[in-house]
């Protein structure tokens, strides 16, 4: 009998599983459930909070229990996975190995391209993305052929087809762990600090979909005021990213709600969430560079470090951009919106390069999911080329979907005293509002480190400067023009609205 690896990654879930129902369905195979924690994703430049990592050993925790229920066991293992992959082949531990292709990128990339080439390794790529080979690829990873002709079409089938089934039963896992998640928690000193962060695992991800699915109608009206999205959205993101839930479950579910705004809505970011992985499989470089070649090192020598300090931090003196990065750092969430505005006001008003960023704010995201953050954030900086050039007002978000200031008053405490009112530019507030009070602006909480609108018309101007060569840069290059991946889907072609105001589609305001 073939002893087959069933190698997790991000897809820590039993049922609609493609690699496991493969292994499970073959009468001559006996499949061997393992992951393999990796000390890179451990390592300093990993880019993943604690918090994050805690959430993968949950997921396993509970990726344990389901395949012990089934009568099996998910093996872990520790290393360079293909250094232990390989060991495992060649000693003649497994015979083969089978897996689900996901979107990746860096070491990640190059770490599953690598396996793939083994001839003992089969990979499935059941997930609604299109994957040309090698041979259709520039050297830099940019694909030579078009994804997109009629990719609305076959995403909508592989949402609307059938699971792969949970097998009913398996046997026994012939191979036996050498590390427990303690033991890395431990090794790496994990030691999660963020507050409020869901559980992670196939059941707890399955509790908040069934959840969601009850009041999916209310989801438009709480998808953009972040307080309201805190408690009210979704909040599926995690268990996405991870696999706990497949992308294809989620949609399916949400049928059984009434037909809606707000069922049409969830299910269009579901297409979208599908939309921003094929962009990384075109090309790979979305983590590293900019899209547009006009762009490239654009503000990278433009540092201000304090700047970039007070961003972090949460003291720009912007309240709705402190709240957002105080609650990215307090809870590794913040909603679409408000990271489309720290994004904003980071390259356009800071003035610094997008990549310092997009990196904290991959780092610090218990979501985080590298196709969808880098691809937003260079379309956010207007680095693609092809969006509307969009500076967000900090002021006009908190009066919009802050109004009775709960979100600024949550994590900007010192300001809570303050009148509604006043919460949006508190530096304007009189004096005697501030006396009756007792918030200081200057003192209690800081004068906006730069002069909003005179960044804000140059920001305006110096991009307005540079759009025909952008744009000349993505019309007249088919590499450039294929790393923007418009979206064709439902036989249209569009793109990300900057401004949300795509009919039906989602951009990184309201995902």
């Amino acid at each position: 009998m073939t002893r087959v690896l069933v190698w997790h990654r991000a897809d820590l879930r039993t049922a609609d599983n493609a690699a496991l129902a493969a292994a499970a369905a073959d009468a001559d195979a006996r499949p061997v459930p393992a992951f393999v924690f990796d000390p890179r994703y451990y390592g300093p430049d990993a880019l993943a909070c604690d918090a994050r990592r805690e959430f993968l050993h949950e997921s396993l925790a509970d990726l344990r229990r389901q395949y012990r229920s089934l009568g099996s066991d998910l093996a872990l293992l520790h290393g360079d996975p293909r250094e232990r992959l390989r060991t495992l082949l060649d000693s003649g531990a497994v015979d083969a190995v089978s897996l689900n292709r996901d979107v990746t990128a860096r070491r990640g990339r190059e770490r599953d391209r690598a396996v793939r080439d083994w001839p003992a390794v089969t990979a499935f790529a059941d997930d609604g993305i299109v994957r040309p080979g090698p041979e259709n690829r520039e050297p830099d990873g940019t694909v030579t052929v078009e994804t997109r002709d009629g990719w609305g079409d076959q995403c909508e089938a592989y949402f609307e087809a059938d699971p792969h089934p949970r097998p009913d039963s398996l046997p026994p896992n012939p191979l036996d762990s050498d590390v427990t998640p303690d033991d890395v928690r431990e090794q790496y000193d994990v030691a999660p600090a963020k507050t409020a962060v869901p559980e992670g695992g196939t059941v707890a991800g399955n509790e908040r979909l069934s959840a969601f699915r009850e009041r999916v109608g209310e989801y438009p009206s709480v998808v953009s005021p972040p307080a309201a999205a805190e408690d009210r959205s979704s909040r599926l993101s995690p268990y996405l990213a991870f696999g706990c839930l497949s992308v294809r479950q989620a949609y399916q579910t949400v049928q059984d709600a009434p037909d809606g705004r707000g069922r049409s809505m969830f299910e269009s970011r579901l297409y979208w969430n599908r939309h921003y992985n094929q962009k990384l499989a075109d090309w790979p470089g979305w983590t590293e560079t900019a899209a547009n070649p006009v762009f490239r090192g654009f503000r990278r020598d433009e540092h201000d470090p304090e700047l970039v300090a007070a961003w972090q931090e949460g003291r720009t003196g912007f309240p709705m951009v402190d709240a957002a990065m105080r609650a990215l750092v307090e809870t590794g969430y913040i909603n679409f919106r408000m990271r489309a505005m720290c994004a904003s006001v980071f390259c356009y008003i800071l003035r610094e390069w997008w990549k310092r960023g997009a990196d904290f704010m991959y780092a610090h995201l218990v979501d985080a999911d590298a196709a969808i953050n880098y691809t937003q954030w260079q379309a956010q900086a207007g680095l693609v080329g092809v969006h509307p050039i969009r500076v967000y007002d900090p002021a006009k978000q908190a009066r919009e979907y802050d109004p009775d200031g709960a979100f600024v008053r949550e994590y900007v405490p010192e300001l809570a005293p303050l009148p509604d009112e006043h919460l949006p530019r508190p530096e304007k507030a009189p004096l005697a509002v501030q006396d009756e009070a007792g918030v200081e602006v200057g003192t209690d909480y800081p004068y906006p480190v730069v002069d909003f609108e005179a960044r804000a018309d140059r920001a305006r101007e110096e991009m307005a400067r540079l759009d025909d060569r952008a744009k000349e840069a993505v019309y007249a290059d088919p590499t450039v023009r294929r790393r923007a991946s418009l979206s064709r889907r439902g036989g249209r072609a569009t793109e990300e609205a900057a401004d949300g105001t795509g009919e039906g589609q989602a951009t990184l305001d309201e995902f």
